[in-house]
């Protein structure tokens, strides 16, 4: 095979109705759509969509990988569940951007290495990887350190990736958790290539996540101490195809707000993470 590509978009929080999928439909003869998803693949040609554009207006999920090496993720939240400021403290360009659009926040995510072996289970990824939006959404900012930590980590697979400078960065908050993923975080993970051995170094700094008790009975007291005007107005939402986005708003009430927040600032660079790989390598061996 020559050439591959693999293009699959989700709607999460809202269905697509007639029309888009009409709209989607002139952008490739070929794709699969349905009310919830767009997938094309291509041996040769290109796609003539913008995904920009595409998760602009109708999706909330992404994926996209092709067999020279390019992979690529992008995820769209709410505004009021993922404050752009707290997103920016992660950002790393080329490997970790976002962007505002209206009342979402887009974060777009990239691994980029031509001399990878190639895996053509395209169709697996983006499922187990779309759990990490809800756990963004619930304050758990361990995906978007995932993310800065593998696209330094490209540097070790390409010397020319950085500037010398990048030396001197210093790391974002560190999450805590980072030694126990969840099988979402871990499948984002290894689809942007992060190193095993760079993640058991960062996690050196990473606390216990704290244990969430999800009571139910806790949960349905606090559901009954809500507003009835409230509960009609989100009951409406629901009924409206929102109940994706009513859930995790929801959830994200109860539990406070913010399921992990890094009370201080790392004191590591990123050439103190990847000097500790190489002893922690040494030491191994």
């Amino acid at each position: 095979m020559s050439e591959y590509q693999y293009y699959e978009f989700m709607a999460v929080d809202r269905p697509l109705n007639a029309d888009q999928q009409t709209e989607l439909r002139e952008l490739s003869t070929r794709a699969v759509i349905t009310s919830t998803s767009f997938v094309n693949e291509y041996h040769w040609g290109s796609f003539r969509g913008a995904p920009d554009r595409m998760m602009d207006r109708y999706f909330d999920a992404h994926l996209y990988l092709a067999n020279w090496g390019s992979r690529r993720v992008m995820l769209r939240l709410p505004k009021k569940l993922l404050r752009a400021d707290t997103v920016e403290r992660y950002l790393l360009d080329e490997h970790v951007e976002a962007r505002s659009v209206g009342k979402h926040l887009v974060i777009d995510l990239r691994s980029e290495d031509e001399e990878c072996d190639w895996n053509h289970d395209a169709e697996s990824w983006l499922p187990a990887i779309v759990g990490v939006r809800g756990e963004l959404a619930a304050g758990d900012l361990r995906p978007l350190y995932l993310a800065w930590l593998a696209g330094y980590g490209s540097w070790e697979r390409d010397e020319w990736a950085f500037d010398r400078d990048h030396d001197d960065e210093p790391e974002p908050p560190v999450p805590a958790g980072l030694g126990t993923l969840t099988g979402p975080q871990r499948a984002l993970a290894d689809f942007l290539r992060l190193d095993e051995d760079l993640l058991h170094v960062a996690a050196t700094a990473s606390a216990p996540l704290p244990p969430v008790a999800d009571d139910p009975g806790a949960l349905g007291r606090w559901i009954a101490s809500l507003a009835v005007e409230e509960k009609d107005r989100l009951l409406a939402r629901v009924v409206g195809d929102e109940a994706a986005q009513v859930r995790m708003e929801l959830w994200q009430r109860f539990r406070g707000g913010v399921v992990d927040q890094p009370s201080t600032a790392s004191t590591r660079t990123v050439a103190d993470l990847l000097d500790g790989v190489a002893r922690y390598r040494a030491e191994r061996e």
